[in-house]
């Protein structure tokens, strides 16, 4: 939750262009005896950047508008095409539109249930590199392959609009054998 408050902060930063020439949150000539001008565009700014709300952001609801369209396909060979909201993990995506994609660890990257590979190599490389830890945890994946990533670290993104995920066959959950954690 808390990088997604800071990828908004940095995105409303960006967009809004309300970053000075000098990168300062407020307008104005500063020097030494005068005090920064904080206009109101920049105090509506720290309260959506400093919110504890969780709906009814503007971000939100724009995120909520913008989606894109990912393919599963179940490891009967079945197709599920769902709308994923633009931010939300694949593996969300899939718990919420009751796909079997387990993710135990509940997208902690301390599994690698959520273990999905991406059918398209060009889809493939227009995702971010997958971390150290991903890596890790992509090591004791079944059925690895070189497009294989964790449905917890797959953010869908408008570039991503269109995507295929396989499931893999199966999966090695460590920790307790065919448990399907439930949403919260």
């Amino acid at each position: 939750m808390l990088s997604r408050i800071s990828r908004l902060g940095v995105r409303l930063l960006r967009e809004g262009n309300l970053l000075g020439s000098r990168g300062s949150l407020y307008q104005g000539h500063v020097n030494r005896h005068s005090s920064p001008v904080v206009t109101p565009t920049v105090l509506s700014l720290k309260n959506i950047l400093f919110s504890t709300a969780t709906s009814g952001d503007q971000d939100e609801s724009n995120q909520e508008k913008e989606k894109i369209s990912v393919t599963f396909v179940n490891k009967d060979g079945s197709e599920q095409t769902i709308s994923v909201p633009v931010g939300m993990s694949m593996l969300e995506a899939a718990h919420e539109n009751d796909i079997e994609l387990e993710g135990a660890c509940e997208g902690s990257l301390a599994c690698s249930t959520c273990h999905v590979i991406v059918m398209d190599v060009n889809y493939y490389n227009k995702l971010e590199v997958p971390t150290d830890e991903e890596n890790d945890m992509l090591d004791l994946a079944f059925g690895l392959t070189e497009t294989s990533r964790l449905g917890c670290q797959v953010i869908a993104r408008p570039e991503l609009d269109g995507m295929r995920l396989a499931l893999p066959a199966a999966t090695r959950n460590f920790a307790v054998d065919g448990y399907v954690p439930k949403p919260h």
